[in-house]
């Protein structure tokens, strides 16, 4: 029987997605994560760390000394680095440790597509002593202030004019800070790229960019915060701008040096020129993953990941149907107190599920400083119009409960 590793961080959503893909396929998994995990037995796990990525990666190392594996599966951002690294020592197939890092730090992938001239907004690096006004001269308004290293749209703020600028920074300095960086590391300033925005889910061949689906993202994503909520599939893009985005997508794996398995690129398109937001060496986020079905039989996408891993052959993919997905978006920070609707939601033609992801009681923040999602809906249908109006019903109707922040009464 074929075995893979799996690479569990901590903040994953998608362990359980995984371990059921493997079991459906006939593959034993053994586990890296950095918590254990009560359904894996202690010969196959082990316990690491994925914030210091070379000790994980020599802890794998001596694990699979006594535990072969024919395969390395990262299952989200935090562990991809590792499951490079690791691979590296063992000889298995995998991607260049260097590539995945620069997946990791958005300078660092800016400067490798700016490298192969692939299209994406003009950037500037921030650092500590440097002046923002003076940065912002060379990006222009209006522009984005990001952290290098976070995700979920965490600590993305637009700035339209110069006197809004000081103070964006700082938020995203204590964002970033909160998160576990140091007070010192830079920060990122971009243009500003206006225009519709699309997501591409894809795999890896030897460099070589399988597309597996595009997603519109059919609510305007405009600033000043970037709070992803619906995702549509097969985008509706007339088939000539869908090639280009393609195209563009795969210029930009080739630029960073992506070799193997999953991606996951965020692209948008302004006056009529596609443009590099984001790449990932790893697949879709969340549990947003769960929305994809491919061939005739239904195949996940995590199943798919699994199977390219182990070196098995796959034709062509087809994706299944029209599909799409709610982040349910969190309307204010406090405690969270309940979510109305969802019966009703659940009850909707085309819903396939609603799943909340934090518990009641658990304190919550909405973007920019928001490190988790709320939850999700799901929709499939017979075509992508019918899976937006059904998502978008559903968002009206879910009603988000929230106990606002307590403060202390002042002393007499």
């Amino acid at each position: 029987m074929p075995r893979v590793l799996l690479v569990l961080p901590t903040s994953t959503y998608r362990a359980s997605d995984f371990l059921e893909a493997a079991a459906e396929a006939g593959v034993e998994v053994a586990v890296a994560a950095e918590a254990p995990l009560p359904l894996i037995p202690e010969d196959r796990f082990v316990l690491i760390d994925c914030s210091r990525p070379e000790h994980a990666a020599e802890e794998i190392a001596d694990f699979l000394a006594r535990t072969p594996v024919d395969a390395i599966v990262p299952v989200d951002d935090a562990g991809v680095v590792v499951a490079a690294l690791a691979a590296d020592r063992m000889g298995m197939a995998h991607n260049p440790p260097e590539a995945v890092a620069a997946t990791r730090n958005k300078v660092q992938m800016r400067r490798l597509l700016d490298r192969s001239e692939v299209p994406q907004p003009t950037f500037r690096l921030l650092g500590q002593s440097d002046d923002p006004s003076e940065v912002a001269e060379q990006v222009g308004y209006p522009l984005v202030v990001k952290p290098l290293g976070l995700s979920g749209s965490r600590g993305v703020i637009k700035v339209t004019s110069p006197s809004d600028l000081e103070q964006t920074v700082e938020r995203v300095r204590l964002i970033n800070i909160t998160s576990g960086s140091s007070p010192s590391e830079p920060l990122l300033m971009e243009a500003f790229m206006p225009g519709p925005e699309v997501a591409v889910e894809g795999l890896v061949w030897n460099g070589r960019l399988e597309v597996l689906a595009v997603f519109d993202k059919p609510e305007a994503l405009d600033g000043p915060y970037f709070e992803e909520t619906i995702m549509v599939a097969p985008s509706t893009l007339h088939p000539e701008m869908l090639e280009e985005v393609e195209r563009v997508a795969g210029l930009a794996v080739s630029a960073i040096g992506i070799a193997n398995g999953p991606v996951h690129a965020e692209l948008r398109i302004t006056d009529g020129r596609v443009g590099v937001l984001e790449v990932a060496a790893r697949s879709i986020g969340g549990l947003c993953g769960r929305t994809l079905r491919f061939g005739l039989s239904g195949d996940s996408l995590e199943s798919l990941i699994i199977e390219q891993a182990l070196g098995k052959p796959q034709d062509g993919r087809r994706l299944l149907g029209s599909t799409g997905v709610l982040m349910i978006p969190i309307p204010a920070g406090g405690r969270l107190a309940g979510v109305d609707g969802i019966g009703e939601v659940s009850a909707l033609p085309h819903v396939t599920g609603v799943e909340i992801t934090v518990p009641v009681g658990s304190r919550i923040r909405p973007v920019p400083e928001a490190d988790r999602y709320l939850g999700f809906v799901f929709a499939r249908a017979p075509d992508p119009k019918t899976v937006t109006d059904t998502l978008l019903a559903a968002k009206r109707m879910l009603v988000v409960l929230i106990e606002p922040p307590t403060t202390s009464a002042p002393s007499a």
